[in-house]
């Protein structure tokens, strides 16, 4: 279902990696979010954030699985890739407001180092954020004869920064000296989606709660850049029945197993009704018009929802 909206009107998004099949918890977020756009008279946009994992066809298969759905994105989907012009800009105006440094920690660096009592874990520790020009060349030449390069840094002030949240209502999280590009040369994803929402017009943000923490990352970063801040709506994951974050290793759990296995486009909304709290509804969903109309975000379920995989007949 495709409806017409001003240019001007504000945005919600899907921003999936085409690393593979979407599972249900994804295309629940993702189901969500257009609903969300749909009632507040925005538009839906889609995002391919294709700067990291990849696999052939992907992008256009998880398009497809909306489409089947009835939900087609409002404008042609933007892609990352396409985009690195644009993140090199944004980290240059950092830099020039003397907001970017380099960085030649590892992983086990950064994990062995000793944090401030107040850092949440894998808070960086700000090994390279003072360094003189002297030792920054001799770390560079470290890197170069190990075959690595260096990352990227934003200059953060290290204090709480706070969001306010639809679901979650205020959020508060450190915003610590964050990465930008990484070492292997990959713009990160803080800066990426900071870019790319303004760019699109995003003013509203869903997303799994699993992100919540950092939001105030990206808020701050919005306002570095001279950036508006969206909204932000995060809401319950999906899990497995042991509890975890439900990934593809579960079992059936991707859209297209499920239709292998018998399920149906009505199943799959009913499910989504069951999943988010609504099942004693008097109208069962059976397509994505019975969701718009159907979710009330003020009652939605708080709660992650389980999804047990069916097994073939």
């Amino acid at each position: 279902m495709t409806e017409s909206h001003p240019a001007g009107c504000g945005a919600g998004r899907f921003a999936p990696s085409p690393s593979g099949d979407l599972h249900i918890g994804n295309i629940r977020s993702g189901l969500l979010s257009y609903v969300r756009a749909r009632q507040t008279g925005r538009r839906f946009l889609w995002r391919v954030e294709d700067l990291d994992r990849v696999k052939a066809g992907s992008a256009e298969s998880q398009l497809e699985v909306f489409a089947e759905l009835g939900v087609e994105p409002d404008e042609p989907p933007l892609v990352q890739s396409a985009r690195t012009a644009e993140y090199s800009a944004a980290i240059a105006k950092l830099a020039a407001d003397g907001l970017v440094y380099e960085c030649y920690c590892s992983r086990k660096d950064i994990a062995q180092a000793p944090s401030a009592p107040h850092a949440p874990p894998g808070a960086y520790p700000g090994t390279c954020r003072s360094l003189g020009e002297e030792e920054r060349e001799s770390a560079r030449l470290r890197l170069e004869a190990n075959n690595r390069q260096l990352a990227l840094r934003l200059r953060a002030d290290n204090r709480e920064h706070r969001i306010d949240d639809v679901m979650l209502g205020r959020v508060d999280a450190l915003v610590d000296d964050l990465v930008l590009r990484r070492g292997d040369g990959v713009f990160a994803y803080n800066l990426t989606v900071v870019v790319d929402d303004a760019a699109s017009g995003i003013d509203e943000i869903l997303r799994g709660d699993d992100l919540a923490s950092s939001a105030p990352r990206q808020a701050y970063l919005s306002k570095l850049l001279g950036l508006p801040e969206p909204g932000w709506v995060h809401v319950p994951l999906v899990l497995s029945e042991s509890g975890q974050r439900l990934a593809k290793r579960d079992g059936a759990v991707t859209y297209q197993q499920l239709r292998s296995l018998g399920w149906t486009i009505e199943d799959v909304f009913a499910w989504m009704q069951q999943s988010l709290g609504f099942g004693g509804d008097s109208r069962r969903w059976r397509s994505v018009d019975d969701m718009v109309n159907g979710v009330a975000f003020a009652r939605m379920s708080s709660a992650p929802a389980v999804f047990v995989p069916p097994t073939a007949p």
